[in-house]
């Protein structure tokens, strides 16, 4: 018998698959702090995606972390920070 998964990335190949290939581009992108960016999670790369509650969610660009950047973005009331690869960003 095959216990069902409950972690934090259960699902997220199907929720947020893409059709074709993924440009190359996407993933050499570089953003400037201040910059507003939309999170838009590639399920091909889990190497630094956000969680899913954040998908779709945008923000600024407050500091670079290694290959990341830390985005701010208002969660309700709460503004919360958000560490994420540049794949899973969109420039608005």
């Amino acid at each position: 018998m095959v216990v069902k998964s409950h972690g934090p990335r259960r699902r997220t190949r199907e929720k947020f698959r893409i059709r074709g290939k993924i440009s190359v581009n996407r993933f050499i992108r570089k953003f400037n702090i201040g910059d507003k960016v939309v999170i838009d999670i590639v399920s091909s790369s889990l190497n630094g995606i956000p969680f899913k509650r954040f998908q779709g969610l945008s923000g600024n660009v407050i500091e670079k972390r290694g290959n990341a950047y830390l985005i701010e973005i208002k969660d309700g009331n709460k503004t919360k920070k958000i560490l994420a690869n540049s794949e899973h960003l969109k420039t608005i």
